[in-house]
């Protein structure tokens, strides 16, 4: 049986660990997740939260445990839960965060652990972090670009570029440097805003003031709609792309008109209605958008509830692999699970087919993308 623990409130005090804790074997899999269900990530959190609902309560006849923690987009609440996993809770597997600084912090205690780590945000997978980590979501090189190529075949010279003051924004923001300008595109000018920011008014009037060909927004969840809104208020009429992180129902809620047009990377499961059906992608797409919105209404589908969900259908591949040469609850099973993310091959999902590798910890390539507009408050499909 799958057992939710939602916290109320988040745990303040961080937890020493104590190197790895001895383990015994046990009837069930432990799985830990720490995503961002308060403060600004919200947006990205729920839905992944969401999504559990429709995910396995056992896989290969195991019982699968699920503890799930807010950390509040914290990277410090992030890293305490992480170790709760550890300590507390023995768990096999950890996953989260929703969003990029507090995944960084999980996915350092998984390493130090060696327990593996499912990332369910866009991070950067350094060496320390290579040997436990995995990420669901798509990496920046690929989202950006389907992005830098529509840009280019419009004749996009010059690239206005917002996005957020920490890591995601940075992620975006080196994407860019690396791959639009070795396509011909100059920066115009570089602005940043915080997470919990409510204005970007001082920012945009910069770009616009740059009028720049096209602006590219780094940023996601809600807080994507906030410089969408404010460059078409102040007469932006310029092409305005948006990453995979705004992707969801909740960005034409928040920018409104201002959303009409916009161009952004997105997931398969935003659109798996029109994809071919040999992409092996549609199915697990169609399945979980069918679930999702029947639980939480029309259009509510949305990128994040993607990467929770695709977790256990990777889960769903590795786990019987696993359980042939290890029992949950010891290291050798922690060992068994790392080395069949790698082992396994094609495993379809509603965001991508997953190829995890010693040096491709994303696992990825182009059928993990699309690229939307906005039409009449609805997203369509860019061909």
């Amino acid at each position: 049986m799958k057992r939710f623990y939602l916290s109320a409130a988040v745990v303040a005090a961080a937890l020493a660990l104590p190197g790895l804790p001895a383990l015994a074997q046990t009837s069930e899999i432990t799985i830990g997740i720490s995503i961002t269900t308060t403060g600004p990530g919200a947006a990205l959190g729920i839905p992944e939260r969401n999504a559990l609902e429709f995910v396995p309560k056992e896989i290969a006849g195991v019982p699968l445990k699920v503890i799930v923690l807010d950390d509040g987009g914290d990277p410090t609440t992030a890293t305490t839960n992480a170790r709760r996993f550890v300590t507390e809770s023995k768990a096999d597997i950890i996953m989260g965060s929703s969003i990029t600084p507090p995944t960084i912090a999980v996915s350092n205690v998984a390493n130090e652990a060696g327990i593996p780590h499912i990332g369910l945000s866009p991070f950067p997978i350094t060496p320390e972090r290579t040997k436990w980590s995995v990420s669901m979501p798509q990496p920046i090189p690929i989202m950006g670009k389907v992005l830098y190529e529509h840009m280019k075949a419009h004749n996009v010279k010059t690239v206005g570029y917002i996005g957020y003051s920490d890591s995601y924004g940075d992620l975006w923001f080196n994407d860019f440097k690396s791959q639009g300008v070795a396509m011909g595109m100059t920066l115009a000018d570089e602005e940043r805003f915080a997470r919990p920011d409510t204005s970007v008014t001082g920012q945009v009037l910069k770009l616009v003031a740059a009028n720049p060909d096209a602006i590219l927004v780094g940023a996601s969840g809600t807080a994507a709609g906030l410089p969408q809104t404010e460059l078409r208020d102040r007469g932006y009429k310029g092409l305005i792309y948006q990453t995979h992180g705004a992707a969801s129902m909740d960005f034409i809620r928040i920018a409104g008109k201002a959303a009409e047009g916009v161009l952004m990377a997105s997931g398969p499961v935003m659109d798996p209605e029109d994809q071919p059906d040999s992409a092996l992608t549609k199915k697990p797409g169609m399945a979980l958008d069918k679930a999702y919105e029947a639980k939480y209404g029309p259009s509510s589908r949305s990128q994040f509830a993607g990467h929770s969900y695709d977790a256990f259908l990777v889960l769903e591949r590795v786990i019987p692999v696993a359980l042939k040469t290890a029992k949950p609850g010891t290291p050798e099973f922690r060992e068994a699970i790392r080395q069949a993310l790698l082992s396994e091959r094609d495993i379809a999902a509603s965001q991508g087919v997953y190829n995890f590798t010693e040096k491709d910890r994303y696992g990825l390539d182009d059928r993990s993308r699309i690229l939307l507009t906005v039409k009449d408050g609805k997203y369509v499909l860019v061909k």
